[in-house]
C-alpha cells in the first residue's frame, strides 16, 4: 500500500512538472531576486493561487478562452497541447507562480518570454461576421480576452471552492490586472464590475463550433495517468459547475453529473482538492523559495521557531 500511494504522490507532482524528478530550478531560483515581488503573502493573488481550486480554474480558463475563434485559431494552429500537454500545462504554470512569487524583474522577464514566443503565433480566422481576420497571440484583442477570461476562472472558482480573499474579490481582479499590464493588455479592469463589463464586450465574437467541440472533447478526456482519472472527472464537473451560465450554454455543457443522477459538486470537489494538497504538501516550492527571498531582504520577518 505503501508504495502505491508513493507511487500516485510523484505522478501527481509529474503531471505539473512535466514529469521532473525533482522540483524544478525554475521554482528554487525564485529564491533570488532584489525586492519582494508585486505581490506579497497578504495579497489576493497569493491566497488564489496557493489554493488548490487553481485545478479547477485551469480547466475553466480554457473552456472560457476556446469561445473566442481569433484565441482558438492560435492554439488549433501552433499549440502542443495534444502532442505534449503536460509541457503546455508545466510552462502556464511557471508563468503564473514567477508572476505571482517571484521578484520583479523575474515576473517582467517571464512575461516578455511568453509575448517574444506570441510573435511567431499567427494566422487567420473567420469571424461570426464572415471576415477573414489576420491576427498574431500578440493582438491586443486576443491578449484581452486570455487575461479577461484567465481572471474570470481563477476568481469564480475559488470563490465556489476555495477560502476568503483578502480584500474581497475586486482585490484579487486589481492583483490580477498587474499582469494584464505586464502583458500588455491595455487598461485591464481593476474591479469585479470592470471585469464582467469587459468580457460582456465580447460576447458578439464568442462561438461554439466543430474546433470549440474537439477541444472541449480534449480538456474533457486528457491524457492523464489511469490513478488520477477519478479525480479530474470531478474537477472537470466542477469547472463546468461554477462557469457563468452564459459560457456553459454557449459550451453546450449540460448541468454536470457524476453518476447517473445530477448531483452538487463542491463537496467532493473539496474532497479531492484536499488529497491533492494533502498530495503536493501546505506550501509549493514557489511560495517557501518567495518567504526565503523576502525574509533574506528584510520584507517578511522569519517564522517564529516552536518552543
Amino acid at each position: 500500500m505503501e508504495n502505491i500511494v508513493a507511487r500516485w504522490r510523484r505522478e501527481l507532482r509529474g503531471t505539473f512538472s512535466n514529469n521532473s524528478p525533482t522540483v524544478p530550478q525554475w521554482e528554487l531560483d525564485l529564491e533570488k531576486g532584489d525586492d519582494g515581488g508585486y505581490f506579497g503573502p497578504e495579497s489576493a493573488a497569493w491566497a488564489v493561487h496557493g489554493s488548490m481550486t487553481t485545478l479547477v480554474a485551469g480547466i475553466q480558463a480554457l473552456l472560457i478562452q476556446a469561445l473566442h475563434p481569433g484565441a482558438l485559431a492560435g492554439v488549433h494552429d501552433h499549440s502542443s497541447y495534444r502532442t505534449d500537454p503536460l509541457g503546455r500545462l508545466a510552462g502556464t504554470i511557471r508563468w503564473i507562480f514567477t508572476l505571482t512569487y517571484g521578484d520583479t524583474a523575474a515576473a517582467r522577464a517571464a512575461s516578455e518570454k511568453v509575448l517574444h514566443i506570441h510573435d511567431y503565433i499567427r494566422g487567420h480566422y473567420s469571424t461570426n461576421t464572415g471576415e477573414e481576420r489576420p491576427y498574431t497571440a500578440n493582438d491586443p484583442d486576443l491578449l484581452r480576452w486570455i487575461h479577461l477570461a484567465f481572471t474570470q476562472a481563477f476568481l469564480g472558482t475559488h470563490q465556489a471552492y476555495g477560502g476568503p480573499i483578502p480584500g474581497g474579490a475586486d482585490a484579487y481582479v486589481a492583483d490580477w490586472a498587474v499582469a494584464g499590464a505586464l502583458m500588455r493588455v491595455d487598461n485591464p479592469p481593476t474591479t469585479v464590475a470592470g471585469l464582467r463589463a469587459q468580457l460582456a464586450a465580447f460576447r458578439p465574437e464568442l462561438r461554439y463550433d466543430e474546433r470549440v467541440a474537439e477541444t472541449l472533447a480534449f480538456i474533457k478526456d486528457p491524457p492523464l495517468p489511469r490513478s488520477q482519472r477519478a479525480g479530474y472527472k470531478v474537477l472537470f464537473a466542477a469547472a463546468i459547475a461554477s462557469l457563468p451560465e452564459e459560457y456553459r450554454k454557449l459550451l453546450q455543457l449540460e448541468a454536470p453529473s457524476l453518476g447517473p443522477v445530477p448531483l452538487p459538486v463542491a463537496l467532493p470537489t473539496k474532497a479531492v482538492l484536499g488529497v491533492v494538497h494533502w498530495s503536493l504538501g501546505a506550501q509549493g516550492p514557489s511560495e517557501l523559495a518567495a518567504r526565503a527571498r523576502r525574509q533574506r531582504l528584510g520584507v517578511e520577518p522569519a517564522p517564529r521557531k516552536r518552543r
